[in-house]
């Protein structure tokens, strides 16, 4: 089992461990031994405070163990994946915590295929990273100074823009007006620029990152958000991104929250009218509502269903050969044009359907019904196996019982946070609540912070 790892990547409140100073130097060494010879990485960070000197330090140690480092500032996940792929670096980092807010920061690694690395591969950084450490010892540790930021390329921006236009050719905004939420992430540099030339007009909102603000009611975590300023704005459709920009949601034309599932059914049909959905297959998640999955099976779409984690998602449509997949939180993939979710490919691409159709998002959509679904965090002191947590076990067993035939239960502790993700669907609404407030009640009481 990992312990360093989670499901993107390390992540931590900034300056704990195992975002502390010596250990990110450490990450840095491991990274570089395990690459080889005249390893050449790629670096971007998003907007948080701490990540100039995280990223300063992780570079130290990357130089310390071989490796020559490149910075493309402040930027996109996915376009550090795609500018690592392009330009031959053995492997691309990014510093970022995504979703989570400002305290929080991450190291994300791409190989230098532009894909995330598998969990033996993780677990292996790990083993390495301990034996970097050990060799250390504490006193007089290495990663403990201060070190020099690393210099930025900027024409990796536009080269990444220039990309995006290219995979969507002839996108255009019809002269609709949409509007744009950055989360005052790294959106906040690339997507106003993006929009900007194509033939609407663009009322871009939060994208002015102080550091502290990234994610904070706003971006893909709060999409009521840009939907009340869709309704504000009069605007056609709404785009809103997370910090990193790895995913999006959106807002149709009525001001409706618009979450992946939705995208993936608009455009797996397109993809399916065009003869280009492989094996009429998507690969979605346990989380994605069994209204989707109807609504596939209207269309003669089979729907699989992978662990959550966009990369786990990628796995199973590698098995199936499926050309679609994702995540009901906004992370799509698009295999034929990237090897990672990225908010701002999708937005390209939704609003490519829309405009080649002629209908509305909200048209798109309008048959998808989702079944009631509640999904309730709890904050946890530890990730103790919960069928060994008598309480909790029996809880979940009540409601799997109970909604047997007629709805889903789905617990697991969030890859990325402290946390207990409780997600009950059902027919019944009510039931549905019950089950749902009575297992996180016994998390709550077992383990709960």
């Amino acid at each position: 089992m990992r312990k360093m790892f989670g499901t993107d990547g390390i992540r931590a409140v900034a300056g704990e461990t195992p975002l502390d100073k010596r250990t990110i130097y450490a990450v840095g060494q491991a990274l570089a031994q395990s690459l080889g010879n005249k390893a050449r990485v790629l670096m971007g960070m998003d907007t948080r405070e701490s990540g100039p000197w995280i990223a300063a330090t992780l570079a130290a140690g990357l130089r310390a163990g071989g490796a020559e480092v490149e910075s493309a500032g402040i930027i996109t996940t996915p376009a550090v994946a795609y500018l690592a792929r392009k330009h031959g670096f053995s492997a691309g980092v990014v510093i970022s915590a995504s979703h989570n807010p400002w305290q929080d920061n991450g190291i994300k690694i791409f190989g230098g295929n532009g894909f995330k690395l598998p969990d033996d591969v993780e677990l292996d950084m790990e083993q390495r990273i301990e034996a970097v450490l050990q060799s250390q010892g504490t006193e007089g540790a290495d990663g403990n100074g201060e070190y020099e930021p690393v210099a930025v390329t900027d024409s990796y921006a536009a080269e990444y823009i220039r990309f995006l236009l290219a995979a969507v050719p002839d996108v255009s905004l019809d002269n609709r007006t949409v509007v744009i939420d950055c989360a005052n992430g790294a959106a906040s540099v690339l997507a106003p620029e993006l929009f900007a030339g194509l033939k609407g007009t663009v009322a871009v909102t939060h994208a002015a990152p102080n550091g502290r603000n990234i994610n904070a009611n706003c971006g893909a975590l709060h999409p009521e958000i840009v939907a009340d300023e869709v309704k504000t704005h009069g605007a056609s459709m709404g785009f809103t991104f997370d910090g990193d920009a790895d995913r999006a949601l959106f807002a149709d034309e009525h001001g409706h929250v618009v979450n992946g599932d939705a995208v993936m059914l608009a455009c797996a049909r397109d993809l399916q009218a065009r003869g280009l959905l492989h094996a009429d297959t998507v690969v979605a998640t346990t989380m994605s509502n069994m209204g989707l999955e109807a609504a596939f099976g209207r269309s003669g779409i089979r729907m699989l269903r992978a662990p959550v984690g966009d990369k786990y998602v990628l796995e199973e449509m590698n098995k199936s050969g499926a050309s679609l997949g994702g995540e009901q939180s906004g992370h799509i993939l698009f295999p034929a044009l990237a090897t990672t979710g990225d908010g701002l490919l999708t937005a390209l691409v939704v609003l490519d359907v829309v405009h080649r159709s002629g209908k509305t998002l909200g048209q798109l959509i309008a048959d998808l019904q989702n079944y009631p679904q509640v999904i309730l965090n709890v904050k946890v002191r530890e990730k103790k196996p919960l069928d060994g947590i008598p309480a909790v076990a029996a809880a979940i067993r009540a409601a799997e019982d109970e909604l047997r035939n007629t709805g889903r239960v789905v617990i697991r502790y969030s890859g990325t946070e402290a946390l207990a993700r409780v997600m009950i669907e059902a027919e019944s609404e009510s039931a549905m609540r019950h089950h749902a407030e009575a297992i996180a009640s016994a998390i709550r009481q077992e383990i709960g912070l």
